[in-house]
């Protein structure tokens, strides 16, 4: 394991914690446009939960890599599904938003499958 893969994969685990402390806070700036893409609030645990699984996994994964590569591809296309639920309802302009999270947890998987 290298120090760039112990940094990204921190930076990674504190946005996408960040990331789910917002839903199970319930964050205005994250709930309402959920509820505009047509998210049902029910999954909002569900969502806040595989985000903390993540996160778990990636920390997790510095003393066990398989786990960290196991979540980070987990991450990856939880926010590639958040990005189809933008598509879909064609907010074009919030794209940006969960590719905002998925670039560090990319990152994290692409240095700790080279190292």
């Amino acid at each position: 394991m290298s120090t760039t893969h112990t940094v990204v994969t921190l930076i990674a685990a504190a946005m996408v914690g960040f990331s789910a402390v917002s839903v199970f806070l319930r964050a205005q700036w994250v709930v309402q446009p959920m509820a505009d893409y047509g998210v049902p609030m029910t999954w909002l645990p569900w969502l806040g939960t595989a985000k903390a699984a993540g996160v778990a996994g990636l920390l997790a994964g510095l003393f066990v890599p398989v786990l960290g590569t196991v979540a980070a591809i987990a991450l990856v296309l939880y926010f590639a599904g958040a990005v189809v639920t933008v598509v879909r309802a064609r907010w074009y302009a919030h794209i940006p938003f969960p590719l905002l999270y998925a670039a560090p947890v990319a990152g994290a998987l692409v240095v700790g499958l080279a190292a």
